[in-house]
Formats: structure tokens, sequence, C-alpha cells
């Protein structure tokens, strides 16, 4: 369960999260009344102001860059604009930076720290690969989000993300203890090594515990959009309508194949069922109500933030924060058809 943030604490006494940071830092020009009435609640919330929010105005170099990579990510989108909130408590300047999935974040990264003396970086969207061997050298903290970089022996990298094999496992297991065996998995690339690929490596750990062997021909590459999973899935269902299951491994996935195989004339749960991952807002009132693996949006945040505080600020070591996913099971998930 999260913490109070500063966000509850003005929701809850009425004034601006602004108002709050005044009061926090004792400025004078707070209304007493205001000042006092932020103070009780406070009180009431047990709220525990973050000294790393305040020790962030002693920063010479506060700027910090959000480099976004593949802008029509509606899951990365919901994650940056999260950690633009959650930097509003600090007095850091924070930079938002969208490229094109196919461009280079970390060259990105570098011309950033260099051209505009960017002092912190946080990459969404981003992983882990051989590009990466370019932040060797760069003397700057930084945070993955979304993926776990402990394994990357980069000096000033730290991550926060989600344990995405043990989550991609909870998929399979709940689609394998329903009943089905020819599952489809729609993802990227399964030998990169980054969280993807880490989730296909659990739906092969639950196969493994079945004593099941799962197929290969199942798991489809495809492009993280509507048109690229409709496409990828009208292929997969066209020359393999066996298929009783489809682990999407992002909703916008999900959604793209829900909508190809309606109409090739599938239902879903009836004929094919259908879990996706982030747990993007549309899953709730898409039709049918799409299971998802959700992420917790605020929590990945409020620990990037802190993190990259805390690595700028104290000049603390890399560290690496996994926090806890859910599933959530809605109605397109359902037993194969007889």
């Amino acid at each position: 369960m999260r913490g109070v943030t500063i966000k509850d604490i003005a929701k809850a006494s009425g004034v601006s999260v602004t108002t709050v940071s005044r009061v926090i830092n004792q400025k004078p020009d707070v209304n007493p009344e205001t000042r006092k009435r932020v103070e009780e609640v406070m009180a009431t919330h047990r709220f525990v102001v973050n000294d790393y929010a305040r020790s962030l105005k002693q920063l010479e170099r506060d700027v910090v860059a959000v480099i976004l990579r593949g802008h029509r990510n509606a899951f990365f989108n919901t994650l940056s604009e999260a950690i633009l909130d959650r930097a509003g408590d600090t007095n850091a300047h924070y930079l938002l930076t969208y490229i094109d999935e196919r461009a280079d974040e970390f060259q990105e990264a570098i011309r950033l720290i260099t051209q505009k003396r960017v002092g912190g970086v946080i990459f969404v969207g981003s992983r882990i690969d051989d590009r990466s061997r370019q932040l060797a050298d760069v003397a700057c903290p930084m945070v993955f989000v979304t993926v776990n970089a402990e394994n990357s022996c980069l000096p000033h990298v730290s991550s926060v993300s989600i344990d995405d094999r043990k989550m991609g496992q909870q998929v399979a297991e709940a689609l394998l203890e329903r009943g089905h065996r020819k599952i489809a998995v729609f993802g990227g690339s399964p030998v990169e090594g980054d969280s993807l690929s880490q989730r296909y490596q659990g739906v092969l750990d639950a196969y493994l515990n079945h004593g099941l062997h799962y197929d290969p021909s199942r798991y489809v590459e495809t492009r993280f959009s509507y048109h690229g999973a409709y496409d990828a899935a009208r292929a997969l269902f066209t020359s393999k309508p066996d298929t009783t299951a489809a682990f999407a491994m992002s909703d916008i996935v999900a959604m793209g194949v829900i909508r190809a195989l309606q109409d090739l004339g599938k239902k879903v749960p009836q004929d094919v069922s259908v879990i996706g991952f982030d747990g993007i807002e549309a899953t709730g009132f898409y039709s049918p109500r799409i299971a998802t693996v959700e992420q917790p949006v605020e929590q990945i945040a409020d620990a990037a933030v802190q993190v990259l505080g805390d690595m700028m600020v104290q000049r603390t070591r890399p560290r690496h924060v996994t926090v806890q996913a859910n599933l959530v099971l809605r109605e397109s998930l359902g037993e194969p058809p007889k």
C-alpha cells in the first residue's frame, strides 16, 4: 500500500500542491488559517516529509531529463506524467523529451547531458541492450523505469521495475489453470534480455511447472501499436485457428488483438481469452473489460524520483527497486470452448 503523498494532503486540505509545499518548507507567505489546516491534515494522515525533496533545492545542476521512447504508448505516457507530477514536489526542473521508438535514447541522453547541462536522466520505455554500453563512462545519475538494470554493470544507473518474469508466469498460470494449452503470446524479441523477454520466460516457467512444453510457433513479435497488433493477430489466428488464448504484452496490443479476433468472427472470451499488460485505464472501459497486469504507476514514479534525487543530492550508490504488480482478472478471461 502506498504512503500518503503531498498530493493527498493538498486534496484533503483543499489547497494546491504548491501551497502544501510552502507549508512544509515553512515559507512565511501562507495564510495562518491555511497553514493550520494543512498542518492538521498532515498530522491526521501521519504525513512524513521526505528530506530529499527539500535537499533537491541545493542542486547546482537541477535539470532532469525524462526521455520517453515511443510516444504512442499510453502506459508510458501515463507513467511520464506521473513522474512529472511527482517531480512537482521537488525544486528540480524536469524536462520531458519524446523520441521515436526506433531512435537511440542513449545518444539523446548524452546530448542533453553535454549540451543542456542535464544533471540526471530518467529513461521511460527503454531497454538494456548493447547500445547501453555507451553510458558506461557517463558520470551522471540515471534511472531506468519498468526495466531492471541490476545486471547492466553500468556504474551510475539505478532502476525501478516490477518482477516481469513473475508476472508473465502468473498470466500463463491463470490461463493454464482454466484449461488453455494453445496460447499465443504477442511481445517483442524473446531473446533481448529486456522486460518483454522476462515475461516470456515467465510463460515458459508456468508451462514447465505444469509438465507442458510451449509451442514457440505461437510466439509473435509485434510492434506495440493497434495496427501492428491487429495485423499480427489476424495472421496468427488465420494460420492457427485452434489457439484459445492470447497473452498480449501491453494493453494496446491486447486491444488490437481483440479487434482482430472480432473481425475474424471470434468472440472474447467465449472463443479466445485475452490478457493484457500494464493496466491502463482504458482496459476497464473496453468491451469486454480486459484482464491485465496492473503496474503501480504512482509507486514507480515516486520511487524513480526519489532514487534519482538521492543519487544527485546525497551521492548515494545506484540501487534497483522492485515494486509489486497485480494481475487483474476481468471479462476477457474465460475457459476454452468445449
